[in-house]
């Protein structure tokens, strides 16, 4: 009750956020302490119990507000410590924390320029320089950023859909003919659960075989067209990954774009962990063909960085996203404004009240240019590629698949002594499935490290390892080697 806007309330406040602000900075100056644990690992009920965390009719003096504040960093994981290689966004960006701060402060919403005015031109000026940059002519286009890449993907299919069946959007499912999708089978499980949401269904998301690297086959997808045509289903959109979750595999976009077109499909690309790297001239043929897309999700919170959460959906046809999902609703956006109503963006959205996720991107974009996001990424990759040519063949590591990795996905087993003089068969292969998860098990109660597992296909458990966070370096993937070794000798 002392806090402003109480009266005479300003000392308190100072004094209050400048406590919030050491105990943030702390943070910040520990997840980069190598010394210091990625996690302090309990369980759920340690920790429910440990705390009182109910809440109460009664308030709490700002002293206890503060010590929430600790206790909630005590034991939240250290996404930006060198060490973290757990999911695909990872570090922690100074220029980015500042932006989200400061977007924070000003807390307002990004549906119209009466209210949020810098913050909508910046969000057109960015987009308009990612589309610049996946290649379709002076950035022309649309686009959006939406809350992640899941969102993202199903603005895709919710707009091809209306492309093609544009009554959809009054007359619903009914009225039009049986839809069908089609994307990899290494592809996100996200295309999915748009169809899910969209009342197109599971079932309508056909999957394509991919290669042993993980790419799609396009010679499988062509066939797959034609079979679902035969039955009398209408194809309306293939989804192209760039940069898959687990192999970090770059789908053959050019011929993709042959089929598409051959066929009158909507072309989706979703380069949410991939899409980062069109900003290095070294590594970004490996989108070549993404120009040719009718749109393309791109999640700068992963590959480049950029504080959770930043995902931008880019669409090739201007204005299609407005039909798509505008409503018009009079409250809001007022026909008879003093000001140019194209800036009011908001009804070309799903949502009404929109996160401002621009401003991260836009500031640490200034601040780096492109040339600096190109440097970190291409370290990202040179890091992959050293703990690649570190274990392809030292003694207890399998790779999951052949060659160098594309992305920073380093897919492969670590075998223990135990294992190592077996023969290949079903036994080996369910202890085998075993030792990742007590590895990562281990490696949490240690608090050292933090890297993924997961089975694909008929492929047991095996690590995956993804680098996107600047500040690792070839101590840290020596340092995670060492870690796999000595917490899994013994199994």
């Amino acid at each position: 009750p002392d806090l402003l806007p109480a009266c005479n309330g300003e000392i308190t406040t100072m004094s209050f956020l400048q406590d919030v602000v050491d105990i943030l900075l702390q943070y910040v100056v520990k997840s980069f302490d190598r010394s210091t644990k990625v996690i302090d690992f309990h369980y759920p009920n340690e920790l429910l119990q440990e705390y009182n965390w109910e809440l109460a009719d009664q308030p709490q003096t700002l002293e206890e507000i503060l010590l929430n504040c600790r206790t909630t960093l005590k034991y939240a994981i250290k996404t930006g410590h060198p060490r973290y290689f757990n999911q695909l966004s990872t570090g922690l960006d100074m220029v980015g924390l500042a932006a989200d701060w400061l977007t924070s402060a000003a807390n307002t919403n990004m549906f119209t320029y009466e209210i949020a005015p810098v913050f909508v031109l910046l969000e057109y000026v960015t987009l308009r320089k990612m589309r610049e940059m996946v290649g379709w002519p002076g950035g022309c286009g649309d686009g959006i950023f939406s809350p992640g890449g899941a969102i993202s993907n199903m603005y895709a299919m919710l707009i091809a859909r209306f492309k093609m069946f544009p009554e959809v959007k009054e007359k619903g499912m009914a009225a039009i003919p049986r839809l069908v999708a089609f994307t990899s089978e290494h592809s996100h499980f996200s295309v999915k659960k748009g169809a899910a949401a969209l009342g197109i269904g599971t079932d309508s998301v056909i999957l394509i075989r991919c290669d042993e690297r993980g790419k799609m086959i396009p010679s499988d997808l062509e066939r797959r067209i034609l079979e679902a045509k035969q039955k009398g289903f209408v194809p309306f959109l293939v989804s192209a990954t760039a940069g898959t979750t687990v192999y970090g595999a770059f789908d053959p976009l050019i011929a993709i774009a042959d089929i598409c077109k051959k066929y009158k499909i909507w072309m989706h690309v979703d380069g949410a962990w991939g899409g980062g790297l069109l900003m290095s001239r070294k590594h970004k043929w490996k989108l070549n063909g993404v120009e040719r897309a009718n749109s393309v999700t791109w999640n700068p919170h992963k590959m480049m960085g950029v504080p959770l959460q930043c995902s931008a959906l880019l669409v090739r046809e201007e204005g299609l996203m407005q039909s798509c999902n505008q409503m018009h609703a009079s409250y809001l956006f007022q026909q008879d404004k003093h000001y140019d109503l194209s800036y009011d963006t908001g009804d070309k959205a799903l949502q009404c009240g929109r996160h401002v996720d621009v401003f991260k991107l836009w500031l640490m974009w200034r601040a780096k240019g492109t040339t600096g996001f190109e440097a970190q990424i291409d370290k990202c990759l040179e890091l992959a590629e050293y703990l690649y040519n570190k274990i392809k063949n030292r003694e207890g590591y399998e790779m999951v698949f052949d060659g160098k990795p594309q992305h920073t996905n380093v897919c492969f087993w670590y075998i223990p002594p135990s294992l190592r003089s077996m023969e290949d068969n079903e036994e080996r292969m369910g202890r085998l499935m075993k030792v990742a998860p007590v590895i990562k098990a281990r490696m949490m109660e240690y608090g050292t490290t933090m890297v993924s597992y997961q089975p694909l296909g008929d492929k047991v458990n095996f690590f995956r390892m993804v680098i996107s966070n600047p500040a690792a370096t070839h101590q840290d993937i020596d340092f995670l080697i060492d870690e796999i070794e000595r917490l899994g000798q013994d199994l």
